[in-house]
């Protein structure tokens, strides 16, 4: 990895702990309203059609926008194939806590799950 591209995923890193407040709220008006049972999260750095914008990049001192959006809306835009859906909503589900967030860069596009809290400490039963 280049050290262009690393310090790329630094920085996204660090935009998303900036965010995750907003984020996680967001999250909670989706669901609570059910809108969807599978929000995805669109942090991009140029023009984008898709989603609804809940944060912008000028107006946070960070280089990623943020669009709130779906597994359907994912799934009419044939980012997600049909064939791909229940596939998909197992490994959404196998990460419950934490964002689904689909990154678009100049490095392309993936989804990637971010803890949707920091995880210093964590109860482990009769472990603590």
């Amino acid at each position: 990895m280049s050290k262009v591209n690393f310090e790329k995923y630094l920085q996204l890193e660090q935009d998303l702990r900036r965010y995750r407040k907003a984020i996680r709220e967001a999250r909670e008006i989706i669901m609570d309203q059910e809108i969807t049972h599978y929000p995805i999260f669109i942090l991009h750095q140029q023009q984008l059609d898709m989603g609804i914008p809940i944060i912008e990049a000028e107006n946070n001192a960070g280089l990623w926008t943020v669009h709130a959006s779906s597994i359907e809306e994912f799934v009419i835009k044939s980012i997600i194939l049909d064939s791909k859906i229940e596939e998909f909503k197992k490994v959404y589900n196998s990460h419950d806590h934490h964002f689904c967030i689909f990154v678009i860069s100049e490095l392309g596009a993936q989804f990637i799950f971010f803890p949707d809290q920091d995880e210093i400490y964590k109860e482990y039963g009769s472990l603590n």
